[in-house]
C-alpha cells in the first residue's frame, strides 16, 4: 500500500466476485465476501421523465483493490453474508483505474455502482 493510500483508505467495504454463468446459462454464484480497505462517497440524481421522477443512486469506492469488475457486488462496511443481495450490496457498473502518481507503488481504482 502506498503511503498516501495508507492514510486515505481507512474504511472497510465488502466485495463479492461474480463467479459467472455455467454452460446452461445459470448463475454459478458469488465468491466468499472479501473485505477491502477503501474510501467512499454516495451520490444521487433525479430526472423528470414522462412517467414521473427517476432517482439514480450511485456510490463510488476508492481503493487499491485491483480485482473488482462489472457485475461484482460491493457494500459499505464489513459483511459475512454469502449473498450480496441479502447484504444490501450494489452491483458494480464501472471500474476506473488511476495511476499512483506520487509513488508508483500501486494503482488506485474507482469502483462505481448504480441502481
Amino acid at each position: 500500500m502506498s503511503s498516501l493510500a495508507n492514510w486515505s483508505y481507512t474504511a472497510i467495504c465488502t466485495l463479492w466476485r461474480n463467479l459467472g454463468i455455467d454452460e446452461n446459462g445459470d448463475h454459478i454464484g458469488w465468491s466468499e465476501p472479501i473485505s477491502i480497505l477503501c474510501d467512499y462517497q454516495g451520490n444521487s440524481t433525479a430526472k423528470i421523465g414522462n412517467i414521473g421522477i427517476e432517482i439514480n443512486i450511485k456510490n463510488t469506492f476508492w481503493t487499491e483493490y485491483a480485482e473488482a469488475k462489472r457485475g461484482d457486488y460491493i457494500a459499505i462496511g464489513q459483511s459475512a453474508y454469502c449473498d450480496p443481495v441479502l447484504a444490501g450490496a450494489d452491483e458494480i457498473m464501472q471500474v476506473i483505474r488511476y495511476a499512483d502518481t506520487f509513488e508508483r507503488a500501486k494503482d488506485d481504482f474507482a469502483i462505481i455502482t448504480g441502481a
